[in-house]
């Protein structure tokens, strides 16, 4: 079983002095059936004592203050990480009664956050595209990799015309952005067909071939799959999610899971830099 070494540097360079910093991050794996964390540091400059909790989905959250001026925050995560095979969900059940099913699991307390989409514009136009896609003639996992193979052919990888606060109306019109895009409108579509399905933020490791996604976090789509759980799958490289992904957080959207997001006083003006 592969072991990946991980090295997560996030820099803010400020152009004047800044006081009162205060931050959440979440950048701590967890241990769970396919990975398993041998090791993990976080250190920060300025030095920074960090307070952590769990938060409502079971993320690890660390939350810091830095009072002092500084001119830069630099934030950096190793992490040594053991991961597993994650198997294939097998198909056998009858798509009659695995939609049965997915009614039945939407309504329980557990899912509610995951069932649910946004009203928007383009609303109307993507239910006509899921229609001939992912309809109930077919088995709930044909369903998710029809889905995720339409995001993955129509949406063009292409850093720098998104950003965090991108919507699916603008993701829709663009039919262009990264992960985070890819993972975002893959959500909507699964959740528009009555799939629960949460959002994965983590890293993707080299490994020969080179995926999407490599040097920075990477984000992907958990979906339910009856008498299975939630599968893993990564529309940005439109595979399932395998011994290369590691998991960091989950939620019902990016901002469920951002890995640094803070305030301070000073300058709006700043530089930000991330290498994984």
């Amino acid at each position: 079983m592969p072991i990946y070494h991980v090295k997560h540097t996030t820099k803010y360079i400020y152009p004047s002095a800044v006081i009162d910093s205060a931050n959440q991050i979440i950048l701590s794996p967890p241990s769970d059936n396919y990975q398993e964390i041998i090791s993990h540091e976080i250190r920060i400059k300025p030095s920074a004592i960090v307070d952590s909790y769990f938060d409502y989905f079971g993320n690890k959250v660390g939350v810091f203050t830095i009072v002092e001026p500084h001119t830069d925050l630099v934030i950096v995560v190793d992490a040594e990480v053991e991961t597993k095979p994650v198997p294939v969900p097998s198909d056998f059940w009858s798509a009659k009664s695995q939609w049965e099913n997915i009614d039945k699991t939407s309504l329980e307390v557990d899912f509610l956050d995951f069932v649910k989409f946004g009203s928007y514009q383009s609303l109307k136009e993507i239910r006509s595209v899921i229609a001939p896609i992912a309809n109930r003639e077919k088995t709930v996992l044909q369903c998710v990799q029809s889905l995720s193979a339409y995001v993955y052919e129509q949406i063009t990888y292409q850093q720098g015309v998104t950003d965090v606060e991108t919507d699916i109306d603008k993701i829709w019109e663009l039919k262009a952005g990264v992960c985070q895009d890819f993972a975002h409108l893959l959500l909507e579509m699964l959740r528009i067909s009555a799939i629960p399905a949460r959002y994965i933020s983590g890293y993707i490791c080299p490994m020969g071939n080179e995926l999407r996604g490599i040097g920075a976090t990477h984000a992907w789509v958990e979906a339910y799959i009856p008498d299975y759980g939630w599968l893993g799958i990564d529309p940005t490289n439109n595979c399932l999610v395998s011994d290369r992904h590691i998991r960091i957080a989950f939620g019902r959207n990016f901002n469920d899971c951002t890995p640094v997001k803070g305030t301070y006083k000073g300058s709006s003006a700043h530089t930000l830099s991330v290498a994984v």
